[in-house]
């Protein structure tokens, strides 16, 4: 049967064009069919919209974005899965043979494919749209109880878990978050999570109230005009999350001497200088993090439990006729959380 369905597509910078197609009639062997449930917009997405590029990385042609989400089978085609069966989606598609997957860093996989990146080639189209193709190994089943919103949360919730592990942050720690963005929220779940006691810092106050929401005992408005100041010195961990040198010059004040500030935020070049001094100075321990290694697991549990407030930190819905809409939301600066794109 020939399943005709929608699907967006990026087809320059700041341009979504809506156009139908079918599926392929059959199904490659280690994949499986699906129906979009639930996806959700990332700042790499908002890279690829803005500029049609991300990180160096230019797009070659027209690609459908999103690479997080969740969906239902519609073919399980021979694998263990069941007609209609909800899954959380892990979008990184590893090797499984070179060294780096073999000790299970699986994000530093130098062939490891993504949908909706530049960094593929050819590339592979993301999940704004209402059907796709996807490996079998990538699929995670869930309660059917589980919400399917929430579920979109599993592959960012991972790349900020492994911020936090790779910060070595535990119980009773004292986290400074900066940029409550989705990711600095994210991270404010994570850390929270293992039972730290977590603060955040942002731009805008409703983020900070967000934040709060989700796991922060307290928030601090950042500017050069307010009055209450973030503690220097002070702090056992900083996750860096808005990528703004402001900010990482903001964590290399706050953390407490021989501390750790782990980047999550992609901070890009500017003429702000760095007080790389403080490294020497307080022996700081800096690391960098990109994606997750066993969080993603990890991450769909910590769903899968409702212990976490995450319709808090949904900003929008959009169906994917209005993808484009989603992202301009986006891009605005008005969202705080979020947004997400569903069915029509």
């Amino acid at each position: 049967m020939t399943i005709s369905y929608t699907k967006s597509l990026l087809t320059s910078a700041k341009t979504i064009e809506v156009v139908e197609t079918d599926m392929p009639e059959t199904i490659e062997k280690d994949h499986v069919r699906l129906r979009l449930a639930t996806a959700s917009i990332c700042g790499t997405d908002m890279h690829y919209f803005r500029h049609f590029a991300n990180s160096g990385f230019y797009l070659d042609y027209p690609v459908t974005l999103g690479h997080e989400a969740s969906a239902y089978v519609v073919d399980a085609n021979g694998h263990s899965f069941e007609t209609d069966q909800l899954v959380a989606i892990n979008p990184v598609i590893e090797c499984g043979s070179c060294p780096k997957c073999q000790s299970g860093d699986i994000n530093m996989c130098a062939t490891k494919r993504f949908p909706g990146s530049a960094t593929t080639k050819p590339h592979i189209d993301g999940f704004f749209r209402e059907y796709f193709d996807f490996p079998a190994r990538c699929l995670r089943a869930v309660s059917p109880n589980a919400n399917p919103e929430h579920l979109t949360f599993a592959e960012p919730l991972a790349c900020a878990m492994h911020s936090v592990n790779r910060a070595e942050v535990k119980a009773g720690d004292k986290v400074l978050v900066t940029g409550m963005g989705p990711m600095g929220l994210l991270a404010t779940i994570a850390a929270h999570a293992l039972g730290a006691e977590v603060h955040a810092t942002d731009l805008n106050a409703e983020a900070l109230e967000a934040a709060k929401a989700v796991g922060a005992s307290k928030g601090y408005l950042s500017g050069p005009d307010v009055d209450v100041k973030v503690p220097e010195n002070h702090y056992d961990v900083v996750i860096e999350a808005s990528g703004s040198p402001h900010a990482y010059n903001q964590a290399l004040a706050s953390v407490r001497k021989q501390g750790t500030i782990s980047i999550l935020s992609l901070i890009q070049p500017t003429s702000v200088p760095i007080n790389l001094h403080l490294n020497t100075l307080k022996e700081v321990r800096s690391i960098g993090s990109i994606l997750f290694t066993n969080e993603y697991d990890q991450a769909v549990k910590l769903i899968e439990s409702g212990s976490v407030n995450f319709d808090a930190i949904i900003a929008g819905r959009y169906p994917i006729s209005q993808v484009q809409e989603a992202c301009e939301f986006m891009n605005s600066g008005k969202a705080v959380g979020k947004v997400l794109v569903q069915r029509d």
